[in-house]
């Protein structure tokens, strides 16, 4: 099976395991990083019964590729399409700055920043996004008048492949270029680690999509993400 066919399960087992918890048919994040989780194969009741017991009563868990439905007694949140483009072409070239502006200060982001990204997040709506998502690791942004009005940053990490993810703007900043040049710059660190960047996007986002293919990324193929929530009433701890 190719990485990106279950990034999730791969990333976990390899080199993003300090931050799963593992069993033999159930895999995820630990839950203040990321609500997805995976399974090694086609999902039968076995599987899960073991994700039931990695999230609890009442968790949820996102899982990526599944074409069928969770078992009885599982809620569905959110079931949708999105579009898995890969970046071996894109350029790492610094950006001059966008529209010909002065060149933008990108600057790191981490655990000191986490408050302004959930912020910036529940503004933009880029996709799933967790207390301690940030331990990812490769988040930068930029700041205006000390505000932090955009970000992006890295989410699964396959062997040989890392995804771009929480690419989001604030609303009175769009327009700007910012979107393309956080990228390019997490792009950038990607390609120095040895990595090929990677990303998924809503499928129906077609301003997105028309950004990424400029970047250089080409689509792979479509995969479908499921939020499933576990029977019973959340007891608190997960």
């Amino acid at each position: 099976m190719h990485p990106l066919d279950n990034p999730v399960w791969h990333a976990l087992h390899g080199p993003q395991c300090h931050v799963a918890e593992l069993d033999d048919l159930a895999a995820r994040y630990l839950p203040e990083v990321s609500r997805f989780g995976a399974f090694p194969e086609p999902p039968g009741p076995p599987h899960w019964a073991a994700m039931e017991r990695l999230i609890g009563p009442g968790g949820v868990v996102i899982v990526t590729g599944y074409t069928g439905s969770p078992p009885e007694g599982w809620g569905v949140e959110y079931d949708g399409i999105g579009v898995q483009m890969t970046g071996e072409g894109v350029s790492t070239t610094p950006s001059k700055g966008p529209d010909g502006r002065p060149e933008v200060d990108v600057v790191a982001l981490g655990g000191a920043d986490a408050a302004e990204m959930l912020e910036l997040v529940e503004l933009a709506r880029p996709g799933p996004f967790a207390p301690r998502t940030w331990l990812l690791g490769g988040y930068v942004g930029v700041r205006r008048d000390g505000t932090l009005v955009a970000m992006a940053g890295q989410r699964f990490r396959p062997p040989g492949w890392t995804e771009i993810s929480a690419v989001a703007t604030h609303p009175d900043h769009r327009r700007e270029g910012l979107g393309e040049l956080l990228v390019q710059a997490v792009v950038t660190g990607v390609v120095a680690r040895g990595d090929v960047p990677m990303l998924h996007v809503a499928a129906d986002n077609a301003g997105a999509i028309r950004l990424y293919e400029s970047l250089g990324f080409t689509h792979r193929g479509h995969v479908r993400f499921i939020a499933a929530r576990a029977p019973g009433a959340p007891t608190g701890r997960r």
